[in-house]
C-alpha cells in the first residue's frame, strides 16, 4: 500500500516494518524468540499475572471506566422472557433433566488487567507535511477513515451513547492473531523503590538493571514490578485513589534518555503491574504543543510497542528473584475482539 505520510514524528520508527504494518515492534517476536521463552521453563511453574477482572472496584481510580456488570441471558429472545440462569430445560420438555447457565457482561475492557492497543493513544501531528496538526495514530493511520468515532446518540444510557465505534485498523486483534508469546524479562522496581512514589529514569534504571543482572534483548517482552497491584489487592474494592496515585514507582516518560533506550533495545512490549507504566505529570515540563503521557506517545504512537498496566507480577517477581533470576515464558494474549482499542489480558509466566 502506499505510505500513508510525508513526515513521520522525529523519533518514531514509522514505515520500517511497511507501509501497512499493525504489529509494530511485536515483529520482533518472532519463533526464535517464542524458542527462548519455552528454553526459560526449567520447573514447569505456572503464574497468574491478572487481577480479578472485578478490580480495582468503583470508578474512583478512572471515573470513564466501570466495572463488570454480569446478567443472565434471557431464553426466547425476549427482554420480558425468563432468565436463562439455573433454568431447568423440564419446564419445556418433562423427560429433560439438563440445567442450563448462561450470562452476559458490559465490560470496560480497560478496567483491570489489560492490554493497551495502538489505536489508544494517537497524536495530533503534521503527518501531511502541510502545516496543519491532524489526528493521526502509529504508521499514519488516521481518525475518521481507520478509526471511526461513534454518530452520537441521544440515548439514556450513557455506554450506547455513543455505541458503534471502531479501530478498523491496529485494533486489539492485531495482537491477538500474533499470539502475544514470548520471552519475558521481569524488573523488579519494588525491591529498590518499595512502596515509595518515584519516577525512574534512564540512569537508575540502568544501575539497578545492573544490580540484578536483567539484560534486554532484541524482541524481549518487559514487565515491571511496583507493587501497585498488591495496593489495589489490599483495598478490597474500595480504592483509595488519592493513595494509589501518590504510591509506588513507574517510569520517567519525561526521560528523553530512557525513551532512547525503550528504542535502542529493540524491547517488544513494556507491562507493569501500576496505571499506566509511566508516572503520568501533573503538568507539561517541555514546550508546547506536548504530550502529557510521553512514554505513552513515545511507545504507542511513534513505535508500535504495546503497554500493559495492572498486571498482577508479585509472586512470579519474588520467586524469580529469589532464584536470581530474570526470565520467563509470557502467555499474553488479549481477546480478539475484532474493532477494540484494548482488551483484558489474563498472562501466564512460566518458568
Amino acid at each position: 500500500m502506499a505510505q500513508r505520510w510525508k513526515q513521520r514524528p522525529p523519533g518514531s520508527n514509522w514505515g520500517e516494518f511497511g507501509p501497512d504494518d499493525q504489529r509494530g515492534r511485536m515483529n520482533y517476536v518472532t519463533r526464535e524468540k517464542v524458542l527462548q521463552g519455552i528454553a526459560e521453563v526449567k520447573e514447569g511453574i505456572s503464574f497468574q499475572l491478572s487481577l480479578p477482572l472485578d478490580y480495582p472496584g468503583g470508578a474512583t481510580l478512572n471515573p470513564r471506566r466501570s466495572p463488570p456488570r454480569l446478567a443472565a441471558t434471557i431464553r426466547d429472545g425476549k427482554s420480558a422472557g425468563k432468565q436463562n440462569f439455573c433454568f431447568a430445560l423440564a419446564e419445556d420438555e418433562p423427560d429433560l433433566t439438563d440445567v442450563v447457565s448462561d450470562d452476559r457482561v458490559l465490560l470496560t475492557l480497560q478496567y483491570s488487567t489489560q492490554w493497551d492497543s495502538f489505536a489508544h493513544i494517537g497524536s495530533r501531528f503534521d503527518a501531511d507535511g502541510d502545516g496543519r496538526r491532524e489526528i493521526v495514530f502509529y504508521n499514519g493511520f488516521r481518525a475518521g477513515e481507520d478509526l471511526v468515532p461513534a454518530s452520537s446518540k441521544n440515548d439514556s444510557e450513557p455506554w450506547a451513547r455513543y455505541e458503534g465505534t471502531e479501530a478498523r485498523a491496529l485494533g486489539i486483534e492485531k495482537l491477538a492473531e500474533h499470539g502475544a508469546q514470548g520471552r519475558g524479562v521481569m524488573i523488579d522496581l519494588h525491591h529498590h523503590y518499595g512502596r515509595k512514589r518515584h519516577a525512574v529514569g534512564y540512569d537508575e534504571l540502568m544501575k539497578l538493571m545492573d544490580e540484578d543482572r536483567v539484560e534486554v534483548e532484541k524482541g524481549d517482552m518487559v514487565c515491571l514490578y511496583t507493587g501497585f497491584a498488591d495496593l489495589i489487592l489490599e483495598m478490597r474494592k474500595q480504592p483509595d485513589a488519592k493513595l494509589l496515585h501518590a504510591s509506588c514507582s513507574g517510569l520517567d516518560g519525561r526521560d528523553e534518555r530512557l525513551l532512547q533506550w525503550i528504542s535502542d533495545s529493540g524491547l517488544a512490549i513494556l507491562a507493569s503491574d501500576n496505571y499506566a507504566v509511566e508516572l503520568i505529570p501533573v503538568s507539561l515540563s517541555k514546550p508546547k504543543p506536548a504530550a502529557l503521557m510521553p512514554l505513552h506517545e513515545h511507545c504507542l504512537f511513534k513505535n508500535g510497542i504495546h503497554l500493559g498496566e495492572m498486571w498482577y507480577l508479585t509472586e512470579l517477581a519474588r520467586w524469580l528473584r529469589s532464584r536470581r533470576r530474570s526470565r520467563f515464558l509470557l502467555t499474553a494474549p488479549p481477546l480478539r475482539l475484532p474493532g477494540a482499542v484494548g482488551s483484558p489480558a489474563t498472562p501466564v509466566g512460566t518458568v
